[in-house]
């Protein structure tokens, strides 16, 4: 989905921002900042995040409570929770072209789906929302670099871990009741190459690569439970039918 990538989006660019803004105490502030508000701007929904922990010349970070807030007319109150992002920064690459994150792990991360009678989702209406605001040619980049006072700077990330994503897909609307499943770790590599990408495109990549395949696993764990409904449904009937050829006999 891109849902968990624009969240790497949102991790990314301000990690971009962190690595030209070394204001001292300021800069864990500046980062959570950042989050929230590029986050908010590509959601279109609230974005919280509890505690930025990033230190540079360590080559390491952390962040903790990652939350994004469902649209209005869905129940649950987050679509999506991330525990904790860890970053293992290259300390060697900070001062040139690109930056390289050696790893991202996403720890604990949660998608609550849920299903409306018309077969809509609220993670499909983030998905849209999200492709609707993320830049998705080199033209959009370059025009935003332009316009800006900085250039964003490019990275390469040469491994995301999105470990054990816990999935609660709520299928009530159509008939059915909510499940729950654990994903297998997904594992991306080498984003951005040699080269590197800008932070909005690199993310933009994370996001088709890794939320797309936890939105394959949604429709897939739909279709598994309202397939066994259906067969659970057959054998009620085929149970019927035999008691009642008992008592005729």
């Amino acid at each position: 989905m891109k849902l968990l990538a624009s969240i790497a989006v949102v991790i990314l660019l301000a990690c971009g921002g962190a690595l030209w803004f070394l204001a001292g105490g300021s800069l864990n502030e500046f980062i959570k900042l950042q989050i929230e508000t590029v986050g908010k701007q590509i959601t279109e929904q609230k974005v919280a995040v509890k505690t930025v922990d990033i230190q540079l010349t360590n080559g390491a970070g952390s962040i903790l409570g990652l939350s994004v807030d469902n649209p209005k007319e869905y129940a649950y109150s987050h679509a999506f929770t991330l525990g904790e992002i860890t970053l293992d920064i290259n300390v060697e690459s900070i001062t040139k072209e690109p930056i390289i994150i050696d790893a991202i792990i996403i720890k604990d991360p949660k998608a609550f789906v849920q299903f409306t009678s018309s077969g809509g989702a609220n993670i499909k209406d983030l998905l849209d929302t999200i492709k609707k605001n993320l830049p998705n040619t080199s033209e959009e980049s370059s025009e935003k670099e332009t316009t800006s006072t900085k250039p964003e700077p490019k990275l390469s990330v040469s491994k995301v871990i999105l470990a054990g994503t816990k999935l609660m897909v709520d299928l009530t609307a159509l008939g059915n009741k909510e499940h729950s499943a654990v994903l297998p770790d997904i594992v991306l590599t080498n984003i951005g190459g040699k080269k590197g990408l800008p932070a909005s495109q690199l993310g933009s990549v994370i996001a088709e690569e890794a939320l797309s395949a936890i939105w394959t696993e949604t429709k897939n764990t739909q279709k598994k439970q309202l397939k066994e409904q259906a067969t659970d449904k057959l054998k009620d009937k085929a149970k019927k039918k035999l008691s009642e050829l008992f008592n005729k006999s």
